[in-house]
């Protein structure tokens, strides 16, 4: 595999980092807002929340693992723009979306995005021991448990106006149908409250964590279908037969991680683990190596798009350490050959597509922007080094 490390430590050090480096946004702070597949930067765009935690937590992670100066100056960077222009001052949390000046575009505060941001200053404390960081993340943690989390249903709310109060779930429903929970917002409090108890081993974050894998294992997980459901109504009845395939396997690795940092390996959750693989696994991969989207009721979305390719090489990695299933590291080795060929933009000045259809032709999707970062790619690639025993 010493070749297969190579490129993605290639890829990662001198492809995917350097695109976003060069994305900084020296007059008014923060990074760039959007670059079009024509590779046009769009200066003026507005910043989202999420773009500007994802490039925190990316650079962060950069600097931690590199030691570099440079990825922790731009970790600094990005981190005094959250600070300064997404975080209210007044009611707390982080908008959704600033100007391109850092001036408020869109006060909501989305649960899914203030997890983000946990994540990220956790990250960025750990890589740079700013003692502003991990206050803040503690804070916006007391925060979500407080205005975002419904004891009574046992379930995170979604979308919240400035002032916190609920808003319909605008921002993160799809497929027709309005959710009052998702999944996906859960896996992602999962993700940043494991973040937080990694360098904050605090009592109350440790039993929130705890708290969300078993609400995703006793209320998201459908174990006769091996699969994750992805949308319900306020009272966690499923609104739709969908299958998310890239965030199925996205949420098994995350899953694996929140109980290595807990410490606490139940049987149950080790199966979830596994079996989420399998099923991923036997219905989704294609011929080409790659990994489709999704399956609502007969409806097949077979787009490969970049977060779930990245997130799929974690995932079946993952699931090779815990099995030690040759199955799931052909995989792995098949996922990185298709995303090298198709879903790296080897244009000048190029990161990665947002997707490609099944004759490899990319979608017209922009290459930056307020959910395209490169949290999920470079985390890949981190991991995946991390995972092998090399930085």
């Amino acid at each position: 595999m010493d070749t297969f490390l190579h490129e993605i430590r290639q890829e990662w050090k001198d492809h995917i980092l350097p695109f976003w480096l060069g994305l900084k946004d020296e007059a008014h702070g923060g990074f760039y807002g959007e670059v079009d597949v024509d590779l046009h930067v769009h200066k003026k765009a507005d910043k989202g929340g999420i773009a500007t935690a994802r490039l925190l937590w990316s650079f962060s992670a950069a600097a931690r693992v590199t030691g570099e100066n440079i990825y922790k100056d731009a970790a600094r960077h990005a981190f005094l723009f959250l600070q300064e222009h997404l975080i209210d001052p007044v009611y707390g949390g982080m908008y959704w979306m600033v100007d391109h000046t850092g001036r408020p575009a869109d006060t909501c505060k989305h649960v899914y995005a203030q997890a983000f941001a946990i994540y990220a200053l956790s990250e960025y404390a750990q890589a740079t021991g700013d003692t502003d960081a991990l206050p803040l993340a503690m804070e916006l943690f007391h925060l979500l448990e407080q205005k975002g989390y419904d004891r009574t249903r046992q379930a995170y709310g979604e979308q919240f106006d400035r002032m916190w109060n609920t808003q319909p779930n605008e921002l993160l429903s799809e497929n027709g149908v309005t959710a009052h929970i998702t999944m996906n917002t859960h896996i992602h409090v999962l993700e940043a409250y494991t973040g937080l108890l990694r360098i904050q081993p605090d009592e109350e974050v440790r039993n929130a964590l705890a708290n969300v894998l078993d609400i995703l294992y006793s209320r998201v997980y459908d174990a006769s279908a091996r699969r994750l459901e992805v949308f319900f109504d306020s009272d966690w009845r499923s609104l739709l037969d969908l299958t998310s395939y890239g965030h199925d396997i996205e949420a098994s690795w995350l899953i694996e991680d929140a109980m290595n940092v807990l410490g606490h390996h139940p049987p149950k959750y080790v199966d979830m683990v596994v079996d989420i693989a399998h099923a991923v696994a036997e219905r989704a991969i294609q011929p080409d190596g790659s990994l489709i989207n999704e399956r609502e009721g007969d409806r097949v979305d077979t787009s490969r798009i970049w977060w779930v390719q990245a997130e799929g090489i974690v995932g079946f990695y993952n699931a090779y350490q815990r099995t030690q299933d040759e199955r799931f590291l052909q995989i792995v080795r098949d996922l990185w050959a298709y995303t090298r060929q198709y879903i790296v933009d080897s244009r000048p000045g190029g990161e990665w597509f947002w997707s490609v259809q099944a004759d490899g032709k990319p979608d017209p999707r922009e290459i930056a922007g307020p959910w395209k970062c490169p949290y999920h790619n470079s985390r890949f690639c981190i991991e995946m080094l991390e995972r092998m025993g090399t930085k």
